[in-house]
C-alpha cells in the first residue's frame, strides 16, 4: 500500500535496540504523527545542477534502511557528480557542513527547516555531542544518505537531532 497515494497520516514505528533499553528508553514502539504529507523538493534555479545529480546518484545507491555510513555515501554522491573535485576528509557527518564551505565553495544557507531545502541541498544534523552526527541530501521525494525516506532525519525520535545546517553550491555565473 503506497502511503502517498492514499493521503493518511504517516505513521513510523520505531523498535528500540538493545543499546537504547540502556538508555532507559521504553521498548515500546514510538509513534510519529504528521497531519500531512511531507512537501515535494523543488528545484532553484540558482543552485548548481551538479547537486541535484548528486542527489539522483545518491538516490539510485541508497538502500532502504540505515547502513550507518550516511557521510559516506553523501561523500561518494558529492564526488561522482562532480560537485567536490576531491573526496572530503571528515570523519563525522556533524563535520560536513564546515568542511564543503571551507573547501568546496558551498555556502550555508538560512533555510531553518529541511522541507524547505531545494533539491540537491546537503543537510547536516547534529546527534549529541560524542555522536557522529547526520547528513542527507534533499530530493524531489524526500531525502537519502546510505537510506532513503520520505521524511527527514530531524523527525527521528531516537536520536533528537538538531539542524545544524542546509548548505548548497550556488550557480556559476558565465
Amino acid at each position: 500500500m503506497n502511503i502517498l497515494k492514499i493521503g493518511f497520516l504517516i505513521m513510523i514505528l520505531t523498535l528500540v535496540s538493545q543499546e537504547a533499553q540502556a538508555l532507559k528508553i521504553p521498548s515500546t514502539p514510538v509513534l510519529v504523527y504528521r497531519k500531512s504529507l511531507p512537501p515535494m523538493g523543488k528545484v532553484d534555479p540558482r543552485i548548481d545542477p551538479v547537486l541535484t545529480q548528486a542527489a539522483g546518484i545518491a538516490e539510485k545507491r541508497a538502500a532502504s534502511k540505515s547502513r550507518s555510513q550516511c557521510w559516506h555515501y553523501v561523500k561518494e554522491a558529492l564526488l561522482v557528480s562532480k560537485a567536490v573535485v576531491a573526496r572530503p576528509i571528515t570523519a563525522e557527518a556533524k563535520e560536513a557542513g564546515e568542511e564543503l564551505v571551507r573547501h568546496f565553495g558551498f555556502v550555508k544557507s538560512n533555510i531553518r527547516d529541511p522541507y524547505k531545502a531545494p533539491v540537491g541541498a546537503v543537510v547536516v544534523y547534529s546527534t549529541g555531542p560524542k555522536k557522529p552526527g547526520h547528513v542527507e541530501i534533499r530530493t524531489k521525494h524526500g531525502f537519502v544518505s546510505d537510506f532513503k525516506g520520505e521524511l527527514a532525519f530531524l523527525e527521528n525520535p531516537l536520536f533528537h537531532p538538531t539542524l545544524k545546517g542546509v548548505y548548497v553550491k550556488m550557480r556559476k555565473l558565465l
